[in-house]
């Protein structure tokens, strides 16, 4: 019901409420996760974790939250101490006409970096992202892409037995996952890459478009030498490897969905550019 509501007010429109977008994930345990989030992915409203039975599913009021929104600031304290709520047999479906919002997600893979790429993923989290959120045009760009999600995965050092040196594969050579490591073992010994973690990945790595989301997503892999740069060096660098994701995937999709590519790249750029000089 929650997501009939949502996309039939995507297209009637909130009036003087704030658009919500109601949406399907996992839960850090496995289990399924409804939740509702603005614009700029701040979650409200409940944020609720399911237990799967086989009768149906049921929220689990325990690793559920209620988050605040400017709409409704109240809640029962009652209602969250309930622990298994009611069964039902439902289907937990994500919103299918998503609300404008800012095309670009950046994203992590793991939290582990070198202590020389702490500002620049500072600076990502608490600076890119709002200026991406403020400042990107989503309702200019139409409404077939919902997100590219561009993950980053650093290399790291954290001790002999928690580390990861990703080396980056010549992209010419297409490379499969079957054939990384058989690869490395051409270029450094057994022992070289057990002592240094050493890992060998495509730069870039594209998934598939889904169209019931409107989400793809590509990885971009960063190796030990791109954390030794000054955090000004590293943000050009990553800044002219997400311009180029994007380009690809704007290659992509271009023939299969109706959607500004060129603007909304051209608003990007000048964000990362401006990013670049903070």
């Amino acid at each position: 019901m929650a997501v009939r509501l949502c996309e039939c007010l995507a297209i009637v429109g909130w009036g003087m409420h704030e658009p919500v977008e109601a949406v399907r994930g996992k839960y850090f345990n496995g289990s399924p996760n409804t939740f509702f989030v603005n614009r700029n992915a701040i979650p409200r409203f409940w944020d609720a974790v399911w237990s799967v039975r086989k009768e149906g599913v049921a929220i689990d009021f325990g690793s559920s939250h209620y988050h605040e929104s400017p709409d409704d600031t109240t809640i029962s304290q009652a209602l969250l101490e309930r622990g298994i709520g009611e069964i039902q047999a439902a289907k937990l479906n994500s919103q299918r006409n998503w609300i404008p919002k800012n095309p670009i997600c950046i994203t992590r893979g793991i939290a582990n970096c070198y202590e020389s790429s702490k500002a620049l993923i500072n600076s990502l989290e608490k600076e890119l992202r709002s200026a991406l959120n403020e400042r990107m045009r989503p309702e200019l760009y139409d409404n077939a892409l919902n997100q590219i999600v561009l993950n980053c995965s650093f290399s790291f050092y954290d001790g002999y037995h928690c580390k990861t040196n990703y080396i980056i594969a010549d992209e010419a050579l297409g490379l499969k996952q079957k054939d990384f490591y058989p690869a490395l073992l051409a270029m450094f010994s057994e022992k070289e890459i057990e002592d240094n973690g050493y890992y060998l990945r495509n730069r870039f790595t594209y998934g598939p478009f889904r169209h019931d989301t409107g989400v793809t997503r590509v990885g971009i892999v960063l190796e030990k030498e791109f954390s030794e740069m000054s955090t000004l060096g590293q943000k050009q660098v990553l800044s002219e490897y997400f311009l180029q994701a994007v380009g690809r995937c704007a290659e992509r999709l271009s023939k299969k969905i109706d959607y500004d590519f060129e603007l909304m790249t051209a608003d990007f750029s000048a964000i990362l550019e401006e990013w670049c000089e903070k």
